[in-house]
């Protein structure tokens, strides 16, 4: 088993180089940068002496959990993209994280996400989801991360519903590509709860094959600038506006045409004079008395003044 560790990292060419003239405890005291992608490691061990450490790539490799970087403090950028990590833990100690890669891997649940208070990116496409799954969140980590997160990649994750993401209100940039989304309301709404978003791309969900899909999510995202790698100009957005509240205006105008006038008290003026039938089996004459079942309106005159 390969197992990232203060020996391999000393056996590595690269690093062997660097370290000329220092001891190996000193040299990895002064890393700040580690790449060790493309290794075959499938654990991670014992790097604490790289205390300095700001950025870790351990991408393309077979790691299945995230451990061992208590200590690393000053970590802002883990890449640990293409891996077969089942669950997400083991972070809280980084709390100067920014930026979080882990597409390609096998989670299903975002979570444990609750003590990184700083982290701006959350890379999480391409899950290796069995048959019927889909990518879920743990609400807990998506409150934490409310004031904090600007940009997330949840493509291709066999999501059908993003409700709960309405909280990430500083998002302003977001990735749901190939996923199952076809309510265009929710959308709206959830849109609606994100002032800051500037990119968006839905490609391969059912809604984008909606009519209207674009000109309604253009008008719901106001800071909107790019949807499906195609630009949004001002033009258009403020078009689409105006169309909009012309329509509902026109709307508004014809449903207060439409709407009747004050209906009076008396039955007969429902019944006859506002057309409304009356209730199957009753008869009314002028003095207000059902009918008896055998009789019928030729046998019982209405004198028409009494209507008026």
């Amino acid at each position: 088993m390969v197992q990232l560790n203060s020996d391999l990292i000393a056996k590595s060419r690269t690093h062997f180089k660097k370290k000329r003239g220092l001891s190996l405890p000193d040299y990895l005291k002064t890393l700040t940068h580690l790449n060790f992608s493309h290794k075959n490691i499938e654990d991670i061990g014992d790097v604490s002496m790289c205390r300095n450490l700001t950025v870790l790539y351990l991408y393309d490799n077979q790691i299945t959990n995230i451990c061992n970087l208590g200590f690393a403090s000053k970590l802002t950028h883990l890449h640990m993209q293409n891996n077969n990590i089942a669950h997400i833990d083991n972070l809280s100690n980084l709390q100067r994280l920014s930026k979080l890669y882990l597409s390609g891997n096998r989670i299903t649940v975002v979570e444990g996400l609750e003590q990184l208070r700083e982290l701006k990116e959350l890379h999480l496409e391409d899950q290796k989801l069995a048959p019927g799954e889909k990518l879920l969140f743990d609400p807990r980590t998506l409150l934490s991360l409310a004031e904090s997160l600007c940009v997330l990649d949840i493509s291709n994750n066999n999501i059908d519903d993003i409700s709960d993401l309405a909280v990430l209100r500083e998002i302003q940039t977001f990735s749901a590509a190939d996923n199952e989304l076809h309510n265009m309301e929710e959308l709206e709404d959830v849109f609606g709860f994100w002032p800051q978003l500037l990119q968006m791309d839905l490609r391969g969900n059912p809604a984008s094959k909606k009519r209207k899909y674009r000109d309604r999510l253009i008008i719901a995202c106001k800071s909107l600038e790019v949807l499906d790698e195609r630009d949004i100009s001002e033009v258009t957005r403020q078009f689409l506006i105006n169309w909009k509240t012309s329509k509902e205006a026109k709307k508004k105008k014809h449903n207060t045409l439409m709407l009747p006038g004050p209906l009076s008290s008396d039955p007969f003026t429902n019944d006859f004079y506002t057309a409304q039938r009356p209730h199957p089996g009753h008869i009314y004459s002028h003095n207000m008395q059902r009918l008896k079942p055998q009789q019928s309106l030729s046998s019982t005159a209405i004198d028409p003044t009494d209507l008026s």
